[in-house]
């Protein structure tokens, strides 16, 4: 009888030692997986890591690995076994030390890097050509070339558009870094057609856009914007010339030949942009509009205005409107004296 005994504690003693054998092995692997998981690691200067659609989970952490954002592609398989999330493709921008589970966490919620670019109202495809190259986005050049190439993208809206220009909607883009001209002319036009459908803008649209690219330029005050288009809507109807400097500059700027200021001999420099010598609306808009122009032009004020000075113009930062070339005149040399008198402060 106590032979037995001796035999079955010995029996006991292994099954205990093998199970803490299994404990052991279980906590070492699990240390070594929060190591693997939870402790920061990565880059500490700037890395960009690219996910092309349709990367398999494994290939993403190879990359990962790779560019040295992860410290193990196998703990981020393991992360997305235990997820069972999906992964968004995009360029993501580390640059700094985080866990494999921040990363997995960022690809998971598409949190690819972008580059925020604000194209205010108003701005010509010259200004948003300037604002790109300034942001990173290759030559001014580039965009403009695209804007002029793919005027067919406007072809439903305005059959004579030669550009996009009026068609790339004011507003802040967060870009891809790599986006190209051509992806971020489509981007603009898609926000633009989409605040347009919400405004119920249809007819000659055309014509409603260039009527709303020079309100947006002649003047920033908000409840101007009727009156200026009522300006302009009178004058057509009495078919006398515009007679606006933003067009006149935009034909300058189209011929190289905007030198930073208008004179004179501008004023009489013959392109179709120029409306002291052609009557009517210019060939086509002369910057891109936001909606309230846009909603000036569909809605001008009623009035008999037939003349304005600009507030841009103004010190007093409102516009003159008047009826009669007599009131005009007197608008224009109060508007010179108001410019003396803030020049001599």
């Amino acid at each position: 009888m106590a032979t037995r005994r001796r035999r079955n504690s010995k029996k006991g003693s292994g099954t205990a030692g093998t199970f803490l054998l299994l404990l052991l092995v279980l906590l070492i692997a699990a240390g070594a997986a929060a190591w693997l998981v939870l402790l920061p690691f990565g880059p500490h200067a700037e890395t960009f890591v690219e996910i092309v659609p349709g990367s398999s989970t494994p290939h993403i952490a190879q990359q990962l690995e790779e560019a040295g954002v992860i410290r193990s592609r196998y703990a981020f398989d393991l992360l997305r076994w235990v997820k069972r999330g999906s992964l968004r493709a995009g360029e993501y921008r580390f640059d700094h030390p985080a866990t494999a589970a921040e990363v997995y966490a960022r690809i998971a919620k598409g949190d690819v890097f972008t580059i925020a670019v604000t194209i205010p109202e108003g701005s010509s495809v010259f200004d948003i050509a300037a604002r790109l190259e300034q942001a990173g986005f290759g030559p001014r050049l580039s965009f403009l070339d695209a804007a002029r190439e793919q005027a067919t993208l406007v072809s439903d809206l305005d059959p004579k558009a030669t550009s996009l220009e009026g068609y790339l909607f004011p507003d802040t883009y967060k870009l891809p870094r790599k986006a190209s001209p051509q992806q971020i002319c489509a981007t603009m036009l898609r926000r633009f057609r989409a605040q347009v459908q919400q405004l119920g803008l249809k007819g000659n649209v055309h014509k409603v856009v260039t009527m709303a690219s020079l309100v947006e330029r002649e003047t920033a005050v908000d409840s101007e914007r009727p009156l200026v288009a009522s300006v302009f809507v009178n004058r057509l109807a009495k078919n006398m010339p515009l007679m606006t400097d933003p067009a006149v500059i935009y034909g300058l700027e189209l011929d190289n030949r905007w030198r930073g200021a208008i004179y004179q001999s501008d004023l009489k420099f013959d392109t179709p942009y120029n409306t002291y010598l052609h009557p009517g609306l210019p060939p086509g808009p002369i910057a891109n509009p936001g909606l309230k122009s846009l909603r000036a032009a569909l809605a001008p004020a009623q009035s008999d205005y037939l003349y304005f000075v600009a507030a841009g113009a103004n010190p007093q930062g409102h516009s003159l409107f008047s009826t009669t070339l007599e009131e005009q005149n007197r608008n224009v040399a109060g508007y010179r004296t108001a410019i003396k008198k803030a020049g001599s402060h």
